[in-house]
């Protein structure tokens, strides 16, 4: 494992979610985090386009990793599609929920995010006939795991309004996706999804984690919320994207948060 990058409370390594040895037993509070998705998106050093049994085993390795990593308190925000459509039908979300069951994972519930600015749909199938209709939501999961217990042992700091827990409590989010092209990165995180998982499941000081950290989402949100991070990013381009857009953003906004 190899330390890109390091500012206060947030580290940064170019390292392989793959590797049981990159993190520390039992050291994460919360990890929130969206794995590849197996639909063919252009990675900068991979193609997203592994067989179906192939990703599953990517990510039987990796949830038990994140697992083994994780208190006996931690949690799993895991952002992953409802289903699938290229390369043929597949229930990723029922798939993988089941898959980190198996790994140990405890199931707690799932938030379903309307991605209002985009749509998934990509086929009409046989267009205004039963034949062979196409159906697409544009929505994605939120799959809310823990490893032993739900309810922390010990009492901590929250941030949030009253406001927002009675708003994000509400299993059905809708946010706008990020834009691809203003971050540089094929996949990125909204912003207000890991805003909004780091305030409503961890305290103020908690650890956070994303072992596929891309543009550096998650660690930015974290760090601006008063929150420890450590991140995984196999890729060093975009280890150095993530640690642009954090100097940048921090610069821009620390202020606002007393950081």
């Amino acid at each position: 494992m190899s330390l890109y990058f390091s500012h206060e409370n947030v580290s940064l390594h170019h390292a392989n979610a793959l590797d049981p040895k990159a993190l520390e037993k039992e050291s994460l509070d919360c990890t929130i985090t969206s794995p590849p998705y197996n639909v063919g998106i252009a990675y900068n050093g991979s193609e997203d386009s592994q067989s179906y049994l192939e990703y599953l085993d990517f990510s039987r390795t990796w949830l038990t990793n994140v697992y083994l990593w994780s208190k006996d308190s931690g949690r799993l925000c895991l952002n992953i599609p409802l289903d699938k459509n290229k390369g043929g039908q597949q229930s990723v979300g029922a798939d993988l929920i089941t898959l980190a069951k198996k790994v140990g994972w405890l199931y707690h519930s799932t938030i379903i995010w309307n991605e209002g600015n985009i749509s998934r749909r990509t086929a009409w199938g046989s267009w205004l006939s039963a034949s062979a209709p196409y159906v697409i939501a544009p929505v994605e999961l939120i799959v809310l795991f823990y490893k032993r217990t739900w309810r922390k042992m010990h009492k901590g700091e929250s941030d949030m309004s009253k406001e927002e827990f009675m708003a994000w409590t509400n299993g059905l989010w809708q946010f706008n996706g990020e834009s691809k092209k203003r971050i540089g990165h094929p996949a990125p995180f909204p912003r207000e999804l890991p805003r909004r998982c780091i305030k409503l499941f961890s305290f103020v000081g908690d650890t956070i984690c994303d072992p596929f950290s891309g543009s550096g989402t998650t660690m930015l949100e974290a760090h601006l919320h008063k929150r420890a991070f450590v991140g995984l990013e196999l890729d060093s381009t975009y280890c150095a994207l993530a640690k642009e857009r954090f100097l940048k953003e921090v610069a821009k906004e620390g202020n606002l948060w007393g950081s």
